[in-house]
């Protein structure tokens, strides 16, 4: 059975349960980090010398960095379905995957930690704003392709929607003041109707 280490509020852990939902995976899930601690302590460390989560284990398997999890899920149980079968559909949720971490994360990573986890009276609201700007100017490009097609990688769902919706969640969440992005908007009811999504995102409080 997949044992994946990592808290269920965490964006990254979100990701692994979120394909594990899709693919309807038997599993556990161990709480650790955030509020849990034990990420430092030395037997945690053994299976993922970062200290951050998620981990996976798959039987003498262990993995971590979330998308690379995802891709390990997809490829192993997902093949025809969350990896796209067409070579060039599964390098567009690859791409889509990765444009999560190199720009949608990092954009909106100020706006999470300020609007979250900072109190009022000590937010950088400049730093919030710039931000909430960069955020938006990313989700323009995701709004742009999704003018083409229904999901990231084409018309059909795909694990490439998987990290990109997590950080859309937050994004519809945290700048309820965006403006119009009917190809995001869609998109997104779409991904919230999933019950995966439902289940591992949308019932999560954002922390």
């Amino acid at each position: 059975m997949l044992k994946v280490w990592g808290r269920k509020n965490s964006a990254n852990v979100q990701k692994v349960m979120w394909g594990i939902g899709e693919l309807k995976l038997a599993h556990e899930r161990i709480d650790i980090a955030g509020a849990f601690g034990r990420n430092r302590e030395a037997a945690y460390l053994a299976l993922n010398p970062n200290g951050l989560v998620p981990t996976l284990e798959d039987g003498d398997l262990v993995l971590w960095e979330s998308n690379t999890i995802l891709r390990y899920l997809a490829g192993l149980h997902g093949k025809g379905t969350l990896e796209p079968a067409d070579p060039k559909a599964r390098a567009r949720a690859s791409q889509w995957m990765d444009w999560q971490l190199s720009v949608l994360g990092p954009a909106i990573h100020e706006t999470f930690w300020g609007l979250v986890r900072t109190p009022p009276e000590k937010r950088d609201l400049a730093a919030i704003e710039a931000s909430k700007a960069k955020t938006t100017a990313a989700i323009k490009i995701l709004d742009a392709q999704l003018a083409r097609t229904a999901y990231v990688a084409g018309d059909a769902f795909s694990m490439g929607d998987i990290p990109v919706g997590i950080f859309g969640y937050r994004f519809h969440a945290l700048v309820p003041e965006r403006p119009p992005l009917p190809n995001f908007e869609r998109w997104y009811a779409a991904l919230a109707a999933r019950p995966a999504f439902r289940d591992h995102i949308l019932s999560m409080p954002l922390d």
